[in-house]
């Protein structure tokens, strides 16, 4: 067996350890003295068996294959209906989309419409994280930490949380020994500016929703006044009732294939931030209170999902 296979508890395994076997025995053997792994230099485990593997920034699928299937089951029945162009009208464009653009610009401001962007890219582009393997690795860190002590957190295992600003951040705080109801109140200062950023920018794009179909409405009453405006030309007509027909189309597509979608991805992957957010802030409060790691687990499954939840030491 190589040497500090007691601590080999990496996600990769599968396997977790009893609370009974993680500690050392009443002979003191299992764990060399001063609480130094089996053949970890300097006090530090040969690999770093918290790793999460560090999360990826990846595309949602789902959100631009569900966005194109629309657009194209769109596009079949135009062209099984008639010539496409008959659809592409630049007035009609023009009173849609500038006027959702317009109205949405100005029921913001500026600096809320920049701080937005990269909170709407989360949309279609998230950070790949399992609230499960969070929860497990917030167990492991604690259940390291009230074996070895706070200030053993440092180095490998402090750092396996980098990836993860929150859980690194209140890991610092609480081996720089500052206050543990201090430390929540940071952490959960920080999630909550998140979440209304995250917040703003659903309203901005429900709002664009909502515009949107009324733009279209807008423009179905600008087609019929230029339409009833030159009843004596009969070459007016077509024109006038086109811009009618295909705002109110346009204003539709927009709000319901585009922009109401978006907002809602956004709302859940907000939420889905705030849990993983969550199980941060108990991990880092139960190490900072030494508290037992079997609490800290049901806390976790008090908040995950039933598909979710841990059994650290089943």
């Amino acid at each position: 067996m190589d040497n500090g296979s007691d601590f080999d508890i990496g996600l990769t395994s599968g396997s977790r350890p009893s609370e009974s076997s993680s500690r050392p025995s009443a002979s003191g053997k299992g764990r060399p003295e001063g609480g130094v792994p089996p053949g970890a230099p300097h006090g530090i485990p040969p690999r770093n068996p918290w790793d999460l593997g560090g999360s990826q920034t990846v595309v949602d699928r789902a959100t631009p294959i569900g966005m194109a299937a629309g657009g194209v089951l769109l596009l079949l029945a135009i062209l099984l209906g008639g010539s496409p162009l008959a659809f592409l009208n630049i007035p009609s464009i023009l009173i849609v989309f500038g006027g959702v653009a317009a109205v949405t610009v100005s029921s913001f401001s500026w600096s809320d419409i920049k701080g937005s962007w990269p909170a709407i890219r989360c949309a279609v582009t998230y950070r790949r994280r399992d609230p499960h393997e969070a929860a497990m690795h917030v167990l492991e860190i604690a259940d390291y930490a009230r074996h070895y002590g706070l200030l053993r957190l440092q180095g490998t295992v402090h750092h396996s949380a980098n990836g993860e600003p929150l859980l690194f951040n209140g890991l610092q705080h609480v081996i720089d020994a500052m206050p543990v109801q201090e430390v929540e109140q940071v952490l959960r200062t920080h999630s909550a500016a998140r979440a209304y950023r995250h917040g703003r920018a659903t309203s901005m794009l429900r709002r664009a929703a909502d515009v949107a179909p009324a733009m279209g409405l807008i423009g179905t009453l600008v087609g019929l006044v230029q339409m009833l405006g030159a009843l004596d030309d009969p070459t007016s007509i077509g024109p006038g009732m086109a811009v009618a027909l295909l705002t109110t189309l346009y204003g539709a597509c927009l709000a319901h294939l585009v922009l109401s979608p978006l907002a809602a991805k956004l709302e859940r992957n907000s939420a889905e931030e705030s849990l993983l957010d969550e199980v941060y802030i108990l991990g880092v409060t139960s190490v900072g209170r030494k508290d037992n790691p079997r609490r800290l687990e049901m806390q976790l499954n008090s908040i995950l999902p039933p598909t979710q939840r841990v059994h650290f030491y089943d």
